[in-house]
């Protein structure tokens, strides 16, 4: 469903340098990859929305509506303050990610889903889905791996229930394993 985690490095190692794009490309991915966002939340994210004295970012979610909070994680925060004020056109829009050309305006999701897909191609990278849902698949299964519960990373992806993350289970035995061993002793 999602590339390894390997590949995910692999991926952001192709973002390196200082062009626009190449700044904007780093930040985009490491949100879907770290937090799991979706490319709609990510592409509404308005500049209020992160509060760097307190290291958070807002975030409004897509399906189940409503916000969530995040601690902004030092690299990304990096990332996003780079493209900021290096690569970010000096405009009045609010949003955070803005579009490729005049006149500048909010990024478009043919944009986002472009930013993904061209790195994954260019890394031989065979899945069925090649945008930025497939980082949010890549983010749900490295927190399968970790042993993190379906609640909580039903939680942190913003779905309603753990049936909704049961998809990443199926597709990784041995980390569900993990995460459902646990000891009986006590309870007979």
């Amino acid at each position: 469903m999602g590339p390894t985690w390997a590949q995910v490095r692999e991926l952001l190692k192709l973002t390196e340098g200082m062009k626009p794009e190449q700044l904007r490309a780093k930040a985009l991915l490491l949100l879907f990859t770290v937090y799991g966002l979706r490319g709609r939340e990510v592409m509404d994210l308005q500049l209020e929305d992160f509060d760097w004295r307190s290291e958070v970012f807002t975030v409004r979610r897509g399906k189940r509506g409503g916000i969530q909070q995040f601690p902004i994680q030092y690299e990304i925060g990096e990332a996003i303050l780079k493209y900021l004020r290096y690569g970010r056109p000096h405009v009045d829009d609010r949003h955070v990610f803005l579009g490729e050309r005049r006149p500048w305006g909010p990024l478009l999701h043919s944009t986002v889903w472009r930013t993904v897909s061209t790195r994954m191609r260019e890394l031989g990278i065979e899945l069925d889905h090649l945008g930025p849902h497939s980082l949010r698949h890549a983010c749900a299964t490295r927190l399968l791996q970790k042993g993190t519960s379906l609640k909580d990373i039903a939680d942190f992806l913003g779905h309603r229930n753990t049936k909704s993350v049961s998809i990443y289970a199926k597709h990784d035995n041995r980390a569900l394993r993990k995460v459902a061993a646990f000891r009986l002793a006590g309870l007979r």
